[in-house]
């Protein structure tokens, strides 16, 4: 009867199953990061530069509230009085919020590549030992063969041994 919990408790358990379970809960903190870093420090910035203007702000209304009324000073107003609007400023808030995560990630992507990379220079790595090849030139006739062959098939040449 309960077989189902079982397996559900084996798939629910796999590594790669927790592991992509940690990865969305850290993407989901480092995304609030990202969005305090846009909302809080980046727009600000951004909307002082261009003469005091609050993104978030921006919107067009298509469709007016209860009272008719088209102008508002606030998205909040706007939505508070029922109007349909376009938000542009906030699709702009967002496509700032995803260049700016994909930056970072960027630049932690490269500085991880860089710090792996001296690790492995200074302390070495796991490289595998050189390997042999598939195939060489017999010394006799040229033609390719085995590696590990002792005898060549096509001019019947006695080989070294490998």
């Amino acid at each position: 009867m309960f077989v189902w919990l079982k397996d559900f408790k084996k798939f629910a358990l796999r590594g790669n199953l927790l592991d992509m379970a940690i990865g969305f809960a850290v993407g989901a903190a480092f995304t609030t990061i990202a969005r305090s870093l846009v909302d809080d420090i980046v727009m600000p910035v951004v909307g002082w530069l261009l003469g005091g203007r609050d993104f978030s702000n921006l919107f067009v209304v298509l469709t007016p509230g209860a009272d008719r009324q088209t102008q508002f000073e606030t998205l909040g107003d706007a939505s508070a009085a029922g109007a349909v609007t376009i938000n542009y400023g906030l699709f702009i808030n967002n496509v700032l919020a995803f260049l700016i995560v994909a930056m970072v990630m960027f630049w932690l992507i490269r500085i991880m590549g860089r710090v792996d990379a001296a690790l492995e220079e200074q302390f070495g790595g796991d490289k595998p030992g050189p390997q042999e090849p598939e195939n060489k030139k017999c010394p006799h006739c040229r033609m390719t063969i085995p590696f590990k062959a002792t005898r060549c098939p096509q001019c019947t040449s006695q080989l070294e041994a490998v």
